[in-house]
């Protein structure tokens, strides 16, 4: 399925003066970027970077291979072509010379052209089905044409194993309804044929008009990421719209309407409304409605069919407080009406803490969810994930908890100080990470806050997607004997801190928003001295994962820097607990012996290998024959996550008192909840919890 285009709505003080207008080319402003770039770049990342021949082929590579990663475009004659320029791109960014951009750019916009006539002569007529051929969708394996007879046979392939795909879904849905009722006529594979390509062909169109839509600059930042991405994976040029984008991830909230929009052929859908939103509290908005104009308080409406995305949103946006008139066809009857909606702060309540309380043998525990490191730069005084720990903690204390479980699954990180100020809040003040710019020795990042808010039992929850400022944490208890650790293997290994610098800064007076260089400028380090970067964080407690044997972690990267270690910083261990070594025994011998994590090891396994089998039959009765194969096998691991605690998981009592006024979150909260219950990771983790015994000192502090 081709993926969609879909975007929150957030808000800013944009000027409505520059109508919807294709961008044209700028070469001053690109011949700026390139020649700022170059500058920031090799004065301030983190590793000192000779642009060289090396430097030059591997932005060759990765350009190309972002513009045409499947290689249905370029032929080999066209990279002989562009080879010429290979060994040059170190030199020609040097003078701020982009003659390989506009060259690739150029032919690469005319082989879009050509693509449309590609596919919609395939598609035209039906496949041979019967054909006796494989596809390999690892495309690094695969050569680039020799002509163009070729290039149009990669097409082909690509487009028939979406059409048999399509065959495929639709036969099972007609034998699924045939099983229901014995009386239904079942389609015939000729009509079920020509519904797939017609399918194929929709979703072909639906791109190419997004595709269209693309200009200049969407292109130019796909070269200028190319560049900066040379230096490290996480080195990134950012335009101005991405870094809005960026701050409200990181402060989980939007400032707007409160909508998530989608653009289908040239119409603008909304997809979703977020809860408590603007949107939502009008409540004329619905998913599946269209929006077709869009007019600012006492203004024109202004047409957005056939709009880019990005550009009808910068209608729909505004400052907190305006309003927003929004022309919709409904999805229900079809009908046409006129919205007035007034634009707000929309907090995602997914990406904040919450908590949850249990009761294991005769004593309460508390879980505490923390999905990233949020805070927002733009405002101080909204709440962040270190003092959103703080109240947490606080209301479990009230509780009577007896011990604490941390989760950082899927915790990609965020920001480096509220993770300082969080590993305070288990420990006396002192070392927390150490930081180390480029040429310099590393600097230490205390705690400077004595206050300990949580001396009882810990356990953190990891896995191979918690990165980041997740893997500073988790390595400072783990450092100080604070907590176990718990989960995959490793943790993710991003050990890089990068800063968001405004390109601008450094071209002072020039008039053109030019927008943002995320560039990697630290490596951390953990108090004991070894970095994170790569080898991430160990478990002390390691159990099997979905992901044991996939390519996730910063070691697959390409280009991703290495490890290496610094003096280890002056602290001391807590050694909070009498029996660590002995919890630690007693859970590994449970996890080896227990069939259901043996199970999960082995559908890992099984993932692995399904993952690196990449070919394809495009013989129709080979493909579903394999397809059958390949169910029935995974039948065995149909139970593989299928678990009942039996524990029951309840909201704390300061949120159980909100739940009169808002049924949604108390809505969310038993999903959650129940799925606490059927998690086996948790439960391991609870009985590691529950087995931990305190140091004699440590038993007072905790009773407070």
């Amino acid at each position: 399925m081709i993926p969609f285009l879909s975007v929150w709505l957030i808000f800013s003080n944009v000027s409505l003066a520059n109508s919807y207008k294709n961008i044209p080319a700028d070469p001053e402003k690109d011949k700026v970027l390139i020649s700022v770039l170059n500058y920031m770049l090799t004065r301030g990342h983190y590793v000192q970077k000779d642009l060289n021949d090396d430097f030059s082929e591997a932005v060759f590579t990765s350009f190309i291979d972002g513009l045409d990663p499947s290689k249905r475009y370029f032929t080999k004659k066209d990279i002989k072509e562009f080879s010429k320029y290979k060994y040059q791109i170190d030199n020609q960014l040097k003078k701020s010379d982009i003659s390989f951009y506009n060259l690739v750019y150029n032919r690469f916009l005319s082989k879009i052209k050509n693509a449309k006539k590609y596919y919609g002569s395939i598609l035209a007529k039906p496949f041979n089905y019967n054909k006796n051929e494989i596809i390999d969708l690892d495309y690094k394996k695969l050569q680039y044409a020799t002509s163009e007879k070729e290039l149009i046979n990669y097409w082909r392939k690509q487009l028939k194993l979406q059409t048999i795909n399509k065959i495929q879904e639709k036969e099972e849905i007609e034998n699924d309804t045939y099983k229901k009722d014995n009386t239904y006529q079942k389609k015939s594979f000729e009509t079920i044929e020509k519904e797939a390509r017609a399918e194929v062909m929709e979703s072909m169109e639906n791109l190419y008009i997004r595709i269209d839509e693309l200009e200049h600059r969407d292109w130019f930042s796909t070269f200028l990421n190319s560049i900066v991405g040379a230096f490290d994976p996480h080195t990134t040029y950012m335009p101005p719209s991405i870094k809005e984008t960026f701050d409200q991830e990181m402060s989980g909230k939007i400032e707007g309407i409160g909508a998530r929009l989608q653009k289908k052929g040239i119409y603008t859908h909304v997809v979703e409304l977020v809860s408590g939103g603007p949107a939502w509290k009008q409540g004329e908005l619905e998913d599946g409605d269209i929006i077709l104009k869009v007019a600012q308080e006492n203004e024109e409406a202004m047409d957005i069919v056939g709009m880019r995305l990005d550009d009808a949103i910068k209608f729909i946006k505004g400052p907190k407080g305006t309003k927003v008139l929004l022309t919709v066809k409904k999805k229900i009857d079809g009908s046409t009406k006129v919205i007035t909606i007034t634009r707000d702060i929309v907090e995602l309540e997914e990406t904040f803490v919450k908590s949850s309380v249990v009761e294991k043998d005769g004593k309460k525990y508390g879980i505490i969810d923390l999905p990233k490191f949020y805070i927002s730069f733009d405002d101080r005084n909204f709440r962040d994930s270190a003092k959103d720990m703080e109240k947490e903690i606080e209301r479990l204390k009230e509780e009577n908890v007896k011990g604490l479980l941390i989760d950082l699954r899927n915790n990609g990180g965020g920001s480096l100080d509220t993770a300082i100020k969080i590993a305070g809040l288990f420990v006396d003040k002192g070392p927390i990470v150490q930081i180390k710019y480029r040429g310099e020795s590393p600097i230490v990042k205390n705690d400077l806050d004595t206050k300990i808010q949580w001396n009882g039992p810990l356990v953190v929850l990891v896995n191979e997607l918690s990165a980041s400022a997740s893997e500073i944490f988790a390595a400072a208890m783990q450092d100080y004997n604070r907590a176990v650790i718990i989960g995959g293997n490793q943790t993710h290994g991003k050990g890089t801190v990068q800063n968001i610098l405004p390109i601008n800064k450094f071209y002072p007076n020039y008039d053109k928003e030019l927008g943002f260089l995320k560039m990697t400028i630290q490596k951390f380090y953990r108090i004991n001295g070894g970095s994170t970067q790569v080898e991430g964080v160990y478990s002390d407690i390691s159990m099997p994962t979905r992901y044991s044997y996939m390519k996730y972690g910063e070691r697959d990267l390409e280009g991703a820097l290495k490890w290496d270690k610094v003096p280890q910083a002056r602290y001391s261990q807590v050694n909070s607990y009498s029996n660590l070594s002995e919890v630690i025994d007693m859970s590994t011998d449970r996890i080896n012996k227990d069939p259901k994590f043996q199970l999960v090891d082995e559908y890992a396994k099984w993932l692995k290998n399904e993952l690196d089998d990449s070919t394809y039959s495009l013989n129709y009765k080979q493909y579903t024959k394999e397809l059958k194969e390949r169910e029935e096998f995974a039948k065995k691991f149909n139970t593989v996550f299928k678990y009942e605690s039996g524990l029951a998981f309840n909201s704390p009592s300061y949120e159980r008192s909100l739940f009169r006024e808002n049924q949604e979150l108390q809505d969310k909260r038993l999903v959650w909840h129940k799925n606490l219950a059927k998690d086996m990771y948790i439960y391991e983790a609870l009985n590691v919890l529950s087995e931990l015994k305190l140091n004699v000192s440590q038993e007072g502090i905790v009773k407070n």
